[in-house]
């Protein structure tokens, strides 16, 4: 297999996307946080000592997606169409999804991972001063559509 992001003098590269073709994607990706009881019910109560963590967590995610290039080396700096990001809870915990749409020549799954990695490390430094033993689980790619690549729904068996 050729490798992509390395260069005949095996050192790395960015791809050259000039001539790819623009077409619309979208990803979803999601991820999960364990937590205390009375963590999860401290947060559903807004009564943090940080505030209103599950409203900053989705504008985190949000934040963070658009931040993607900034963090991920050979990551293409993309315009971004939208993020939707959504919060729902879980049994032990929550767990967050972000959707990220583009139109542009390359994909947009890391933005929707780096999107719920953010929003999800939110939660845990909006809550870690009531609870350290949180633990950030099961960050997947969910969706993926667009692109020379076609579409990838994950295989829940």
């Amino acid at each position: 297999m050729k490798l992509t992001h390395i260069n005949e003098k095996h050192n790395p590269k960015m791809v050259d996307v000039g001539d790819k073709q623009i077409t619309k994607r979208v990803a979803t990706a999601s991820g999960k946080i364990k937590m205390k009881k009375e963590t999860k019910k401290a947060i559903l109560e807004e009564k943090t000592k940080k505030g209103a963590v599950l409203q900053t967590a989705i504008i985190a995610a949000i934040m963070g997606g658009k931040k993607t290039s900034e963090l991920i080396p050979m990551c293409h700096n993309i315009l971004i169409d939208g993020i939707d990001v959504d919060i729902e809870e879980t049994e032990e915990g929550f767990k967050l999804t972000a959707t990220a749409k583009t139109t542009s020549k390359t994909g947009i799954e890391m933005e929707a991972l780096s999107a719920v990695s953010v929003g999800l490390l939110t939660i845990y430094d909006m809550a870690k001063a009531i609870d350290r033993e949180m633990e950030i689980t099961d960050i997947r790619l969910e969706y993926k559509a667009g692109g020379k690549s076609g579409e990838f729904k994950r295989d829940e068996k």
